[in-house]
């Protein structure tokens, strides 16, 4: 498989409502799946499959739009702190798999204080 078009990074505030989206290719048609890249120490890092039970996350897949593609969504609301991340977007079919990433980074919304 392989990626027609990879997710792309995203800066935003707590609170607001995000999405990640990539589209996958191959025959026979991929499976699409999501997952956050968590660094451990010593450089280790391993893969949380999503949605896991974050309440705030929803993960939507639909075929299309071109034959033998896929197209996937992350739906994050509201976003938090705890979102920010590497979010990996993996493609696998019988003949292997692909994959592609990108970085949410989350900034604290803070209110304006009036004097």
């Amino acid at each position: 498989p392989s990626i027609v078009t990879p997710p792309k990074e995203i800066w935003n505030v707590t609170g607001a409502k995000i999405y990640l989206s990539c589209e996958v290719m191959g025959i026979p048609t991929p499976v699409l799946t999501w997952n956050k890249i968590i660094k451990g120490q010593y450089g280790v890092q391993r893969l949380e499959l999503l949605p896991g039970d974050r309440d705030n996350l929803a993960i939507q897949t639909r075929g299309g739009p071109e034959k033998h593609e896929v197209t996937g969504w992350v739906l994050i609301s509201p976003l938090s702190k705890e979102d920010a991340g590497e979010y990996e977007c993996h493609a696998s079919n019988s003949k292997g798999e692909a994959t592609a990433s990108a970085r949410i980074t989350v900034n604290a919304l803070h209110e304006n204080t009036h004097i």
